[in-house]
């Protein structure tokens, strides 16, 4: 292998056709699931957003389902990443903010949980920007 080239199973990997895809499918699959979770059980999913302290919690409900099922389903189709991953980088950051506010809390393992899961949120939000730019990249070589 010269310097500068990359192994050729990783290369083998990064240009199977279906890598692109599965790599959004990873990124976006539990906000697909989550959606449809809270879309077949309604009041837990009313429940949950007045966990949280939101009001009116069934808007926030509805809110949630529709940016959970629309903003996968445009990163998956392939048009319009941007605004799936912008939709989806939004709501993780209101959602870290909201759910894991460790700067708030009594050092212990619930802190520990909340700031782990609040830097999770932001990594996501790395590869929602990331998704954003590798299909502008590849739209511009079209």
């Amino acid at each position: 292998m010269r310097a500068g080239q990359d192994p050729r199973f990783v290369d083998a990997i990064l240009e199977w056709a279906p890598t692109w895809f599965i790599a959004r499918l990873m990124l976006v699959g539990a906000y697909l699931l989550g959606g449809v979770v809270k879309l077949s059980n309604w009041p837990a999913a009313v429940a949950e957003q007045a966990h949280f302290g939101m009001t009116p919690p069934a808007l926030w409900a509805g809110i949630t389902i529709a940016i959970e099922l629309v903003g996968p389903l445009l990163i998956l189709s392939g048009r319009l990443i941007w605004l799936g991953a912008g939709m989806l980088g939004v709501f993780t950051l209101l959602a870290a903010f909201t759910a894991n506010a460790f700067w708030s809390m009594p050092a212990g393992a619930e802190r520990f949980a909340a700031t782990n899961a609040f830097f999770e949120h932001i990594g996501l939000i790395g590869g929602f920007v990331l998704a954003a730019l590798v299909a502008e990249q590849v739209k511009r070589r079209a």
